[in-house]
């Protein structure tokens, strides 16, 4: 049986966090081990210029978001790991799909929204075709997968909505885009859990894959719980937040213990954080651990990913070539 193409991609915004990675990249490298899909990944690295970025530091942020992709367990034998602006055919397809994307499917996208009062002085057009980009990244693999969480479905929506508008006018061509749907994708900020993690919202909010030790305990001691043992059987945010955690690294028998604790009222917030702090920081050790080897071996990061890029541009090329047969532009 063939294996079903999947696409992911992340942008490179600095260090990743504990919820980016319980979110989205350690799923990456169980679709990857599963056997099931062929598994292509990517910096998306064009995407991330919609927003204000140093120019400066911008190669450093992706190759340091490289080098924690391969940490975590992202294995070049197994997936295609590539630069998103080093394969040119996504560009090309993008505008390929504009032509026939709405202006008013756009418009509406929730976080061209969101993004637009962020950055209420910079709304540029990247912002609002950042969505088709986003597709073109997808279709352009011809992908028939992608992992998303909850928030991200709005996306898979338009992609289908896009991908059909393109059949309905040039022919059969692309298949429907399923979700992957990935557990922990809700990681809230050890601070204020009523919000996701993020590093805007303060160095104690949230826990860089990168922190050391000290630093993890140091935020887990630190965050946000409630006065004590409460009468709802229904958690508070914070609490929920780090059993989520908990749950999704720990041995389940470690994970149980607590649960039933906290039900017989009985559970010392104290005794939880030390545990979960002790679980995260072993968790996160070999991925330290690799991050310095491959820290001290930047050449043989730039190879993995050229020798991605040359594997997607293989895979791109043959289909834009197809692509552009049927839209009449060869």
């Amino acid at each position: 049986m063939d294996k079903k193409t999947l696409f992911s991609g992340i942008q490179p915004t600095g260090e990743f966090h504990l919820g980016n990675y319980l979110g989205a990249l350690k799923n990456w490298v169980d679709l990857q081990n599963s056997g099931e899909y062929n598994c292509i990944y990517s910096i998306v690295d064009l995407h991330a210029m919609t927003i204000d970025y140093d120019v400066k530091s911008y190669q450093e942020k992706v190759i340091s978001n490289a080098i924690d992709l391969l940490s975590i367990g992202v294995d070049p034998q197994k997936s295609i790991l590539f630069l998103q602006s080093q394969v040119p055919e996504h560009s090309v397809l993008c505008w390929i799909l504009n032509t026939i994307v709405p202006v008013s499917e756009l418009e509406r996208m929730t976080q061209y929204k969101d993004k637009a009062r962020k950055n209420d002085k910079n709304i540029n057009m990247g912002l609002l075709d950042y969505p088709v980009l986003m597709v073109a990244d997808i279709l352009l693999y011809k992908s028939e997968f992608v992992p998303v969480g909850e928030d991200q479905t709005q996306h898979l929506e338009l992609t289908n909505i896009i991908l059909r508008k393109f059949n309905n006018k040039f022919g059969e061509y692309f298949q429907k885009v399923n979700p992957i749907y990935t557990k922990g994708t809700r990681i809230r900020s050890l601070q204020d859990p009523n919000r996701k993690m993020s590093k805007s919202m303060g160095e104690k909010s949230c826990l860089l894959l990168n922190d050391s030790p000290d630093a993890i305990t140091k935020k887990i001691m630190s965050s946000v719980t409630d006065t004590g043992p409460q009468k709802s059987i229904h958690m508070s945010p914070g609490v929920d937040n780090l059993f989520t955690i908990l749950e999704l690294l720990a041995d389940p028998e470690i994970a149980k213990k607590f649960n039933v604790d906290y039900h017989n009222r009985v559970l010392k917030y104290s005794e939880l954080k030390t545990a979960l702090a002790d679980v995260v920081n072993k968790h996160l050790e070999p991925i330290r651990e690799k991050r310095r080897e491959l820290e001290n071996d930047k050449g043989s990061v730039l190879k993995i990913l050229e020798e991605g890029r040359e594997k997607a541009k293989s895979i791109a090329e043959q289909n834009m070539k197809e692509i552009k047969n049927l839209v009449g532009l060869i």
